[in-house]
């Protein structure tokens, strides 16, 4: 029985119960009954404030929780995913005295294994902290995971699985799904991250696949002082990317420090199929040379080549502003239902690319493309793949750190350009004219095969031998809605008459009972016409809303400096 486990479900219910009562209200207003209440995005984004605040104040497990969703927009709305993108993981490091026996537990005396090593950590976050040192004359860095944090993770994780079933009322039964395999992936993700062992590995095969790249500099790993609590890296001095003023005291050309970013990330997620995944200022660095540093590989991914595939087809459809392909692409992926309204979804992208469009026709921006459609998925719903979701926040953010460096920065050029290098864009016309042939070929085989079926269908026809089967889709159970009206429409009818019958020709008693049923049925009638829940439309976006949207949330375009989420702090090596 895990204690620890029993008392965090309750410290965490308290925090959260209030906004769960809100939510309950929402659905009926007095909790088990009543109408439904319309939210507005007001309300939304001080609900997602007061959410953030019981994040930060459960401590690290649910800050990571929180960094996460910010991430999926297949399961909270833009408001929340807003107000989490501010979550920021750093904390105060824990007592040198409590983190030693980390240390030594797994390496030894901090003196027989360093040369020397300073007890004042560079920086601190919620699942590790970083230490300057040297090993053999060597200045390292040396991230040691915190302190019993293994075992408030565990009991939190049997927290959050807990209390999915409470939570699969207050959420819509199409994204139930995305919601319990956000858990599994959370689980696997944040024990992903205290594994330093797994970001060796990752950090290994990233540098491996710069090794000819002068452009770039991932620190090495020092094997013999790295176990799974403890890594240490040859240490790497650099200015931060986004402090612009040091940048331009050294010389540094912003707009090529920019492309090589841009660049390095194409390859991570394009070529290489493994990517760093937490790309914010605190992990990216710049040597006096204009070398671009990464740092921190805890938060890193996979990609299969299927995903990478419809990467290469979304950047050369956004390229030609081919709105039916981007869709295309996003079906593909997993991102877009296939059911989703395709011309309420065109017009949406229609209006992201007009909206992020620059006075060249080349010059738009993929972040601000995809933070409209992110903004839609919560609505129409959609699910994301987990993979994806972070490929996405990739781009987004490093986007936004490209355009800090520089405003103008073409984003869709650079991307142009580097598919075109690597002969990706060539290998989509040749991909196109094979399945243009393909085509061609499957039209004639069928020129031949339906001549005769279409014979044998007018035969039985002229026979009077033809029989069709129709099925009728009624996914929002209109027909049924419609022929219950007609049936309580009929019966009120029939007992109106019998009603107006009886009171004239037998005594009032008798009248009086099918007069209760006269009200009982125009009540159940005129409820099936108030009830919203028994007709619902889709959402319809179009570029008025769109916009009195984004007046709401104050956040207009995402482009530019202010589309850089910097709140994503990991660590800072």
């Amino acid at each position: 029985m895990n204690l620890r486990a029993y008392r965090r479900f309750f410290v965490v219910v308290r925090h959260f119960l209030p906004l769960l009562l809100a939510y309950a209200r929402d659905r009926n207003r007095f909790l088990l009954f009543g109408r439904s209440r319309q939210v507005t995005a007001e309300q939304r984004r001080e609900r997602a404030t007061a959410l953030l605040d019981s994040l930060l104040t459960l401590g690290p497990t649910f800050i990571k929780l929180g960094q996460l969703l910010s991430t999926r927009p297949d399961i909270l709305p833009p408001e929340y995913i807003d107000e989490f993108s501010k979550l920021q993981d750093r904390v105060p490091p824990a007592d040198w005295e409590k983190a030693k026996p980390v240390l030594e537990g797994d390496l030894g005396r901090v003196e027989d294994r360093f040369e020397e090593f300073d007890t004042d950590a560079i920086s601190g976050a919620s699942l590790g902290q970083v230490y300057r040192a040297e090993v053999d004359g060597e200045p390292v860095a040396v991230k040691i995971r915190r302190p019993g944090i293994e075992d408030l993770v565990e009991a939190d994780l049997r927290v959050i699985r807990w209390s999915l079933p409470l939570l699969m009322y207050f959420i819509d039964e199409s994204r139930s799904f995305s919601l319990e395999t956000l858990a599994d992936e959370f689980a696997k993700t944040i024990r992903e991250e205290m594994d330093y062992e797994r970001e060796a590995r990752m950090l290994g095969e990233i540098r491996e696949n710069f090794a000819g790249d002068d452009a770039v500099r991932i620190p090495r790993v020092i094997d013999t002082h790295s176990t799974q609590r403890v890594l240490t890296m040859e240490y790497v001095p650099g200015t931060k990317i986004n402090d612009i003023e040091d940048l331009d005291a050294r010389g540094i050309d912003r707009t090529e420090l920019a492309e090589t970013l841009q660049r390095s990330y194409l390859q991570m997620i394009i070529d290489d199929g493994v990517f760093h995944a937490d790309p914010h200022p605190g992990n990216l660095a710049v040597q006096e040379d204009g070398t671009l540093v990464f740092y921190d590989f805890g938060m890193s991914g996979r990609v299969d080549p299927f995903v990478q595939e419809k990467i290469v087809d979304f950047y050369a459809a956004v390229a030609d502003q081919n709105i039916q392909a981007i869709l295309d692409a996003l079906i593909e992926m997993g991102t877009l239902s296939p059911e989703a309204d395709r011309q309420v979804m065109g017009d949406v992208m229609e209006l992201a690319i007009a909206d992020a469009r620059g006075e060249d026709i080349e010059q738009y921006r993929v972040q601000q493309i995809v933070q409209q459609v992110e903004d839609t998925i919560y609505e129409f719903p959609l699910r994301l793949p987990a993979n994806l979701a972070l490929v996405l926040r990739v781009a987004t953010v490093v986007e936004g750190v490209c355009v800090t460096l520089d405003p103008e920065f073409d984003f869709i050029s650079v991307a142009t350009e580097y598919l075109r290098e690597e002969g990706y864009i060539a290998a989509g016309v040749r991909n196109y004219v094979e399945d243009r042939a393909t085509e061609v070929q499957d039209a004639a085989q069928s020129a031949v095969r339906i001549p005769p079926k279409l014979e044998s269908v007018l035969d039985r026809v002229e026979r009077e031998d033809l029989q069709i089967r129709a099925d009728i889709e009624d996914s929002d159970r209109l027909l049924a809605t419609m022929t219950k009206r007609l049936i309580l429409g009929m019966m009120l009818a029939s007992t109106v008459f019998s009603t107006a019958f009886l009171y004239a020709e037998a005594t009032p008693p008798v009248a009086a009972v099918t007069g209760v049923i006269v009200v009982g049925l125009t009540g159940v009638l005129w409820w099936s016409f108030r009830a919203k829940k028994n007709v619902r439309a889709k959402p319809q976006f179009t570029r008025q809303s769109m916009r009195e949207r984004q007046q709401q949330s104050g956040t207009g375009g995402t482009g530019g400096a202010g589309g850089l989420p910097t709140s994503f702090d990991d660590e800072d090596a």
